[in-house]
């Protein structure tokens, strides 16, 4: 199953260069990465992205990442899928940049 991470241009770029990352700072301070499902990223850039350019939309093969990924209660009760170590660049499969529409970053057709 694909999962999907957001993260500012200056996230991506570090994750880049160190090849692996803690996450955002929101993941460091919960001790896990936060990632959604397709259905949950409009909710996810809502809440946490509204007004923000320049977003990199991480793609990952969720079963891959194996037992450190564990699915938890969040946002109304849903299941997100939390990564108990750190994001390896080597874990994502694709990485797009949003493009910004007059109301904020716009997700690519299929996801939205």
């Amino acid at each position: 199953m694909m999962i999907y991470k957001l993260f500012r241009a200056a996230e991506w770029t570090d994750l880049e260069r160190d090849g692996q990352t803690p996450g955002a700072p929101v993941d460091v301070a919960d001790g896990y990465v936060h990632f959604s499902t397709a259905p949950q990223l409009t909710g996810t850039l809502a809440k946490h992205f509204a007004g923000e350019t320049g977003l990199m939309l991480l793609a990952l093969d969720g079963d891959a990442l194996g037992p450190d990924l564990r699915w938890e209660p969040a946002r109304d009760g849903a299941l997100f899928p939390h990564l108990y170590r750190p994001l390896r660049r080597s874990d994502v499969t694709a990485a797009t940049p949003l493009e910004d529409g007059p109301n904020g970053p716009v997700l690519p057709e299929g996801l939205a």
